[in-house]
Formats: C-alpha cells, sequence, structure tokens
C-alpha cells in the first residue's frame, strides 16, 4: 500500500474537520447557507495554517447541488463526487508563482467567458497571489473588479502587504491565525491514535512549539519522530531527534539562581555548549522559560501558557519559589544579553556574565551595596584595601596624645605620649585629628569670625615633624623648600568648592622674604581678592604646619616687569628642545605629533 503523509492523508475535507479557524469556517458556512456570495476572496496568513484548504472546502460547498443545513457540501452529488476524484471541470487551481506573467492571465481571463457546464460557478483558487507581476496584477484588476456572474475567485498568500491597494479592496479578506499549540497538541493526539502510534503528551508540546503554528509543520515533525522512535514517541527521543536544549536546563538554571549557586550554572552551561547548543539560544529559551513562570504566579495569566499539563504544573511549582523582583530583573538581564550578542566578539564570556548577575539577584546585601549586582565605590573599596595593608593600627590613646600635641603647643606633654604620636604620624595613612580653636576650616570660609571657635578636621601628613620634647616647638626655622611643600600639600587638602582656586595657587611661588614673612605674587587683583578671602585661613595653616607661630602672609600683584609669558604647548615643546637636543630626536625617531 501505497506511504501517504500525515500532512496530506488528514488533510480537512469539510469545514468542520478544519483545526483553529473556527471564526472563519463559520463565516464561510453562513456564507454558502445565505448564498451571500462575494465575487472575490483573499486567505491571507502564516504557512501551513489551512488557506488552501479552506478554499477547496468552499470551492467545494458553494457548487454543491444539495447542501447541508450548516453549510456543508454533501459529498454525493456528481458535483462534490467530481471534486473528490479530482476530475471537476467548475474549479481551477493557478499557482501565480510560476504562472505570473500578463500572458497567464490573459489565458485564465478567457477562461472565464466560459459559463459552468455542471453547477453554478467556476471558481479559480489562485495560490501565492502576491508572486504576480505588477503588469499581471494590472492585467487582472478589471476582470476583478467585474468579473461574470458565474466566476468567483479565491485568492490566497502568505504575503499580504506585497498586495498591490487596487486588489485588496476588491476582495473581501480573511486573516487566517497561527495554530495555538494546544490545537496542534490535541490534533496530534488524534492522528497519533488514528495510527495506532504511543505517544507523551509532553513529546508532542515539543513538536507543537517546533511547528511555531503551522498545522502542516507539526504533522511533517510527527512523521519525522514517528519514524525514529519507531511507534513510541517519547520526549527524550524528541529532543534528540529534533535537537531541541531541553527544558530541564532552564528549571535548573532557575533553581540554581535562586540559590546564588554560581558554579553549578557555570558547569551546567559548560555542558549545554559542549553538546553543540549555541549560548545565544540558551538565553532566549531561558527568557521564554522565565515568562511562563511569571504568568504561572497568577490564576489570571495563567491561560496565557502554551504548555502541556505537565508542564504547567511544574511552572507552578517553579513559580512559588521565584519572587516577582527576582523574574523582573532576570528578564531584563537576559533581554539586554539578547541585544547585545550579535554585536559580542566574546559571547560565551557575554552569557556567563548574563548567568552571574541572574544568580546575584538574589544575594544578601553586604555593606549596604547590592552584592554583585552594582558595584560598590571605588572610595570605600580602596580605603579598606589601604586598611588591610597597615599592620600597626593608631590606637586611641596615640591620637590623643598627637591631638594634645598640636592643639595646645605651649603645654606640656609626657615624653611618651610624644614619641607615640611621633611614630603613629611617620604613617603613610595620615590620620584624621579633630582640633578645636586652630583657625578656619576650608568649609567654614567666609563665616562670621565666631565660627572659628569650631573644631576643624585637619589632615596631618606622614613626613609632619610632631615635636618629641617637653614643650611643642612654635618658633621653628623653616627652609624655602618646606615652605613650597606645605604650601603644595595645603592646595591638595583645600575642599571641592575651593578647587578653582586651588588650582591656581599650585602655580604660584610663596616665598620667604623677612623670616618668617611669606609673600605671594598674584597676577591681577581679582586673583588678590580671591585669596584675601581666605588669607587667614592659610596663614593659620601655614603656621600649624611649618610650627611657626610668626609666620605672616602678604599677597601682592604683579609688576609689568615681573608678569611671565604662558607658553602654549608648541612654545613649551620648542624650549624642551632648545635645552635638550635628545627630545627632538625621539620625535623624529617614532614621527610623534604634538596633541
Amino acid at each position: 500500500m501505497e506511504y501517504i503523509v500525515s500532512a496530506r492523508k488528514y488533510r480537512p475535507l469539510s469545514f468542520d474537520t478544519v483545526v483553529g479557524q473556527a471564526a472563519l469556517t463559520t463565516t464561510l458556512k453562513n456564507a454558502v447557507k445565505s448564498g451571500k456570495l462575494a465575487h472575490a476572496y483573499l486567505f491571507c496568513g502564516p504557512r501551513g495554517v489551512g488557506k488552501t484548504t479552506c478554499a477547496r472546502i468552499f470551492a467545494k460547498a458553494i457548487n454543491c447541488q444539495h447542501p447541508t443545513a450548516e453549510g456543508e457540501a454533501c459529498n454525493e452529488c456528481e458535483s462534490c463526487q467530481s471534486f473528490n476524484e479530482q476530475r471537476s471541470l467548475n474549479i481551477f487551481e493557478l499557482d501565480a508563482a510560476s504562472n505570473n506573467s500578463v500572458e497567464h492571465i490573459k489565458t485564465l481571463m478567457e477562461q472565464t467567458r466560459i459559463p459552468p457546464q455542471l453547477g453554478k460557478y467556476k471558481v479559480f483558487i489562485i495560490d501565492e497571489v502576491h508572486m504576480l507581476s505588477t503588469a499581471a496584477f494590472n492585467a487582472f484588476l478589471k476582470t476583478l473588479e467585474e468579473p461574470p456572474a458565474h466566476v468567483i475567485f479565491i485568492l490566497a498568500t502568505t504575503e499580504k502587504h506585497k498586495i498591490l491597494p487596487t486588489i485588496l479592496s476588491r476582495c473581501q479578506i480573511y486573516d487566517f491565525e497561527r495554530m495555538t499549540i494546544r490545537n496542534t497538541i490535541d490534533h496530534l493526539k488524534h492522528v497519533a491514535d488514528q495510527e495506532g502510534i504511543l505517544y507523551e503528551e509532553q513529546a508532542l508540546a515539543v513538536i507543537a512549539e517546533k511547528a511555531d503554528g503551522g498545522m502542516r509543520d507539526a504533522l511533517s515533525i510527527f512523521d519525522q519522530a514517528a519514524s525514529f522512535c519507531q511507534g513510541n514517541i517519547t520526549y527524550e527521543k524528541v529532543i534528540e531527534d529534533l535537537n531541541v536544549l531541553d527544558s530541564e536546563n532552564y528549571f535548573q538554571i532557575i533553581d540554581h539562581a535562586i540559590t546564588n549557586k554560581v558554579s553549578d550554572i557555570m558547569v551546567l552551561l559548560n555542558g549545554v555548549i559542549n553538546k553543540g547548543f549555541d549560548g545565544g539560544l540558551l538565553i532566549q529559551g531561558l527568557a521564554k522559560h522565565v515568562r511562563n513562570v511569571l504568568m504561572a504566579r497568577d490564576p489570571q495569566t495563567l491561560p496565557l501558557l502554551e504548555v502541556s499539563d505537565q508542564m504547567r504544573q511544574r511552572y507552578q511549582e517553579q513559580a512559588k519559589r521565584c519572587q516577582i523582583p527576582f523574574l523582573y530583573e532576570a528578564l531584563k538581564l537576559m533581554n539586554q544579553c539578547d541585544i547585545n550578542y550579535r554585536q559580542s566578539s566574546n559571547k560565551r564570556l557575554l552569557v556567563e556574565l548574563t548567568l552571574i548577575e541572574i544568580a546575584q539577584i538574589t544575594q544578601p546585601a553586604e555593606d549596604g551595596a547590592s552584592a554583585g549586582r552594582k558595584p560598590r565605590r571605588l572610595k570605600s573599596l580602596f580605603k579598606n584595601l589601604i586598611q588591610q595593608s597597615q599592620p600597626n593600627k593608631t590606637t586611641a590613646p596615640q591620637v590623643a596624645a598627637a591631638a594634645a600635641a598640636v592643639s595646645t603647643p605651649k603645654q606640656a606633654a609626657p615624653a611618651r605620649d610624644t614619641r607615640t604620636a611621633t611614630s603613629a604620624t611617620a604613617s603613610p595613612a595620615g590620620p584624621k585629628l579633630k582640633l578645636g580653636g586652630i583657625g578656619f576650616s576650608w568649609k567654614k570660609l567666609g563665616q562670621q569670625e565666631s565660627d572659628t571657635k569650631k573644631s576643624v578636621t585637619i589632615t596631618i601628613p606622614a613626613n609632619a615633624n610632631i615635636p618629641t620634647g617637653q614643650k611643642a616647638v612654635t618658633d621653628r626655622v623653616f627652609s624655602q623648600s618646606d615652605l613650597e611643600l606645605q604650601w603644595m600639600s595645603m592646595c591638595n587638602r583645600m575642599p571641592q568648592h575651593l578647587s578653582g582656586i586651588a588650582t591656581r595657587m599650585k602655580n604660584m611661588n610663596p616665598e620667604i622674604m623677612d623670616f618668617p614673612a611669606i609673600e605671594v605674587v598674584v597676577d591681577n587683583e581679582l586673583i588678590k581678592q580671591e585669596l584675601e578671602e581666605i588669607q587667614k585661613t592659610i596663614t593659620k595653616t601655614l603656621q600649624i604646619y611649618l610650627q611657626n607661630d610668626q609666620v605672616k602672609l602678604s599677597i601682592r600683584v604683579a609688576e609689568q616687569t615681573e608678569q611671565v609669558k604662558i607658553l602654549s604647548r608648541r612654545e613649551q615643546f620648542d624650549l624642551m628642545v632648545e635645552k635638550n637636543a635628545a627630545v627632538g630626536k625621539l620625535q623624529q625617531a617614532f614621527d610623534l605629533e604634538l596633541a
């Protein structure tokens, strides 16, 4: 006996056997019952959903001599018999993909002039009508608009947007829907029962998902799976035959992500890639899985799951263990990974990073940070590293002794405490000490004189010389290099809102005029006014760090003869070359250009 594939063997022969198009078939049956038939119909939709099949059933029904009360063909009259035996002269099928020229359309138009010899209508079914050329469409327009009373056109296409608007306006348009997974599974069960094939519903669900809404594709895949499984279609054999990623991987990844088991996810990912599956395919499948888990949390969205009953139960069980914020964040991360996947030069690393981020969504927060989801502040991170690198930490008594030595320079302190303070200040970290009554802080500039009594925070540099004797030094002799060092250190410690004046002060050169008097020369009156606003604070700071209470600061505007020309980058480079010829040779050797 000749073998017939399931897509042809189980092709619907009546409106009632058409799967998944109830609204369209009801409309067509009502048109047959009432006799209100249009002269042109357009059936459009994706492949394998029943467009051509419905066109044939409709053509047989409108020519049936004794239609049923429901609008179906009787399958007993001569017209129905001739159609079933494929010898009807009233129904013509034309493939527009191979007959798309003007000559083919003219030949078709000549056939429309001949009335039917049996039945009421001549029906012309034109499949893939979008393949007609523009000239053929134009030749078809007049006949399509005003055909003979005995002619009905049924056009079928998968690409409705390619058809001319003038053609669309002359047809009744029927949009066919994709098959739902539930309808596909039910129809595959019917075919399997008719063929005596054993099956697992989960295996049929995989076939339905692979078919992507096309019943013809589903039946073709069903035949392939039945041949591979030898009459017993199981889930394991189907995913092996179709090379489909097992959904169990998705359930395991989510379970591991909830418990923050990153290493287990990495091992699972490696196994999936070693089986030949693409990382992007895994992310797409996992995103669909997480979406299904999200839908399974709410009874209102549960019908949106187009899966088998067994899988629906598993989704509900996992949904109870997943929080909604976790699912939302996971979907966001996977969507971003899917967007960047094609442009990524290291696709596996992108997938691994995405899965790591998903696994850290539910990780408890540490130190107020979100533990892997957002980067820690670099400042706090470096602070921790500095603390870890210091083997000897300054104790509270040592800090107190240092504070006493600086804040009360005229008060005697025990020799042991002052030595301890000296060792503490030698640490590279430079502890912060709160000193009261020693002057202004940078944050309190412009305040009243009474504010100077408030305590301020001064960072003691590593090379500050805290005295170790019985009395703090208040008349220390300092050099020009000491002055320049403390001046630059002061500029570096100035707060953010004084960054502008601090930058200009770095370019100034304070000089010792009549020890311990210090003079600063500025370029213009405006800069002088800015410095005078903080002159007292600058003076007090220099007195503390230079350990000399007699320091006086004066500010004056440079004379015209003292002003130095500001050199451009090119002039600075030329000056460097003039002083050192090796710089010019280096430029020529490497063909360097001045940025």
